[in-house]
């Protein structure tokens, strides 16, 4: 079981930007894939970005493509979430989480551990 913490999440005006962070703990040694999903209120969770744990292949949904960047630092167990030209529409509950499957990444039900959200709001 790997245990993820968000953090960075927070209130920024519309063309700001935000990087947020996950702490993994755990059985990281399983893990194939870290992935960051969003969920708005009366919304299903949707995929964002995903990167490969070991490796540099990166995945992103159209809708974040050419603003967001994820990226890791294995030494420190963590990935990141770089939000640019933040969008009223970007307004969401992140998740960050960790999949043991090779594939899916763009999938949440192919994801084994979850963080517990970190808010970010983006003000028109």
């Amino acid at each position: 079981q790997v245990q993820l913490v968000e953090s960075g999440g927070g209130l920024v005006q519309a063309g700001g930007s935000l990087r947020l962070s996950c702490a993994a703990s755990g059985r990281l040694f399983s893990t194939y894939y870290m992935g960051w999903f969003r969920q708005a209120p009366g919304k299903e969770r949707e995929f964002v970005a995903a990167i490969k744990w070991s490796g540099s292949n990166t995945y992103y949904a159209d809708s974040v493509k050419d603003r967001f960047t994820i990226s890791r630092d294995n030494a420190k167990n963590t990935v990141y979430l770089q939000m640019a030209s933040l969008k009223p529409e970007d307004t969401a509950v992140y998740y960050c989480a960790a999949a043991t499957y090779v594939t899916g990444w763009n999938n949440p039900n192919r994801y084994n551990s979850w963080g517990q959200g970190t808010q970010v709001t983006v003000s028109s």
